[in-house]
């Protein structure tokens, strides 16, 4: 079926597909349709890329990933699906694959203070980071504040020292003994986060390097 023209929209709990200027095909149900802005919600249930892929004078349009499979939520819990915004100016095609013609169920109920509260983590998360970047904090400083405050949300930047419970300071380099405070369970807890962190850090950089040893003894023995 062709796009709805003018004067026309989409109904809650159709199913519709849509393909981006970027090449994406998105495909989902309908969670709502605002006319004026053009702005479609869409909770999805597939997702592909379209490549371009040239042999000679001959082009060939391929998908990444097959329509026959459904898209994991990124959440990684099944009974739920990633919910997109699709800005309809920047989308080349719309098809309705099912229109639902019945009444939609009522909307779900939002817990707004959850929302409200949500957004101010996530805005002073991002404030923080973009201060540590400003502030001239080394990638391991930004690295190791990402790690605490996965676990101490009371965590803040104190110029280019790391505030964690206003208890202990971490100070640059950021190592196990940059660590200073009062003696204490909070200090102790801290300063095994420090540890943990380089730790898995280091076993990062090792495996590659793993990886290409191997690789240099296999084409040993090949030659």
């Amino acid at each position: 079926m062709a796009a709805p023209g003018p004067g026309e929209y989409f109904s809650v709990g159709s199913h519709v597909s849509c393909l981006t200027c970027l090449g994406q095909r998105l495909q989902g149900e309908v969670v709502a349709f605002d006319y004026p802005s053009k702005m479609l919600t869409l909770s999805i249930l597939l997702s592909s890329q379209l490549v371009i892929e040239s042999s000679g004078s001959t082009t060939a349009r391929g998908l990444v990933c097959g329509y026959a499979k459904e898209c994991a939520p990124s959440s990684g819990k099944p009974n739920l699906s990633d919910v997109v915004l699709v800005n309809l100016a920047y989308v080349s095609e719309v098809d309705i694959i099912s229109d639902r013609a019945e009444t939609p169920p009522p909307l779900a109920t939002l817990n707004f203070s959850k929302l409200v509260n949500r957004a101010r983590a996530e805005k002073e998360d991002k404030l923080s980071q973009a201060y540590a970047i400003s502030a001239g904090v080394s990638v391991e400083g930004q690295l190791l504040f990402q790690t605490i405050h996965k676990t101490i949300k009371d965590c803040k930047w104190q110029e280019k020292n790391i505030l964690v419970m206003d208890d202990v300071v971490i100070s640059p380099p950021y190592q196990v003994d940059n660590c200073k405070g009062k003696e204490g369970s909070a200090l102790s807890h801290v300063r095994k986060i420090v540890e943990k962190h380089f730790r898995d850090v280091e076993s990062q950089k090792s495996v590659p390097h793993s990886q290409a040893q191997q690789t240099q003894k296999d084409s040993a023995l090949s030659s």
